[in-house]
């Protein structure tokens, strides 16, 4: 069933899942001034839902504005995608996309994100557990019956509006490959799945972040793709609005996601793309605000990296990137965003 993603019109646009960046404040800015077609969340470990790490719920923390949003999510455990998916489905979110791309070793050394390229049989029973619990629940299945963990039932429940229970779809990220492009072999062992939609960024997990992504080889799995019902998207190093609408034509794919260069500039899905500094700094500064407001349980420290993408380029740039490297608030952040001639 696609959902939402048969209403999207083709070549859409999307925030890509990003560990430790997308979170509820950093969505929320990049779904008021750039609104993307359609958003993901950070990921989620499976494992970690079904041993009750709430604190790792805070991911799925989103608002209205964002939709359609897609949670992703990660781990080895089939049983355990099963339970995730249940959770997600209970919170409302547009989608679930199973992450099968992070190249991170504590993330890949244990099976999980880009290793499961080497273990296809294992990706598939992911994807099929997910797509089932879907299912399920639009049938009525429970988070308890299904067996999460009381405190994160507990969690979910405060977060539900009660809505009719509905199927949601399962989509898939992933890498052209481990240590070399895999197209062949690993593309068509997922499409057996029949997964609503493929991102596929455009390095192995060897390459990391480093090098130029090869959307040559996008291009090769999204000749296979379009054989199916199944929708394509490409992700890596794609700058601007321009540029994805470029690629998508040229690559021949359904949407395109922007990742590293949305950092400080919630404007890149738009055509508006000469910031000035004050615009950046009210945007930084209103991004701090978001934070405290929406994450208050988490330390000001994961938002001062953000600070420092927002103010990057400028005159004097580097020493007050220093200064906000050191502010435990919002209100810090005004005191010296001010102090820089405008």
């Amino acid at each position: 069933m696609p959902g939402f993603w048969k209403e999207l019109k083709k070549p859409f646009l999307g925030l890509s899942p990003m560990d430790g960046v997308t979170d509820a404040p950093f969505r929320s800015m990049v779904a008021n001034y750039g609104k993307p077609d359609l958003i993901f969340t950070e990921f989620v470990s499976v494992e970690g839902i079904a041993h009750g790490n709430v604190k790792g719920l805070n991911a799925f923390i989103y608002n209205r504005i964002e939709r359609p949003i897609v949670a992703q999510i990660f781990g080895n455990t089939p049983n355990n995608f099963y339970q995730a998916a249940i959770l997600l489905c209970h919170l409302e979110f547009d989608g679930i996309d199973i992450n099968m791309g992070c190249p991170a070793k504590n993330v890949s050394s244990k099976g999980s994100g880009a290793a499961l390229i080497q273990t296809p049989e294992l990706a598939q029973q992911i994807i099929l557990h997910a797509k089932k619990a879907t299912e399920d629940y639009a049938n009525g299945q429970t988070m308890q019956k299904a067996g999460l963990p009381a405190e994160i039932i507990d969690w979910a429940n405060k977060r539900k509006k009660n809505t009719k229970p509905k199927h949601i779809p399962v989509s898939v990220k992933t890498r052209i490959g481990f240590n070399k492009p895999v197209i062949e072999d690993w593309i068509p062992a997922l499409l057996e799945t029949k997964p609503v939609a493929i991102s596929l960024h455009g390095r192995t997990l060897k390459q990391m972040y480093t090098g130029s992504a090869n959307w040559d080889e996008i291009k090769k799995a999204a000749q296979i793709i379009k054989k199916t019902k199944t929708l394509v998207l490409g992700n890596g190093d794609v700058q601007n609005k321009t540029q994805a609408l470029q690629y998508a034509k040229k690559y021949n794919v359904d949407g395109v996601l922007i990742g590293r260069a949305a950092f400080g500039n919630p404007f890149v899905f738009t055509d508006n793309q000469s910031l000035d500094l004050k615009t950046r700094s009210n945007l930084a500064l209103k991004h701090a605000r978001l934070f405290e407001k929406l994450l208050p349980e988490n330390h000001f420290v994961q938002m001062r990296k953000h600070l420092a993408w927002y103010i990057k380029g400028f005159e004097k740039a580097s020493e007050t990137r220093q200064k906000l490297m050191q502010t435990n608030n919002a209100d810090d952040v005004e005191k010296i965003l001010s102090e820089i001639a405008i």
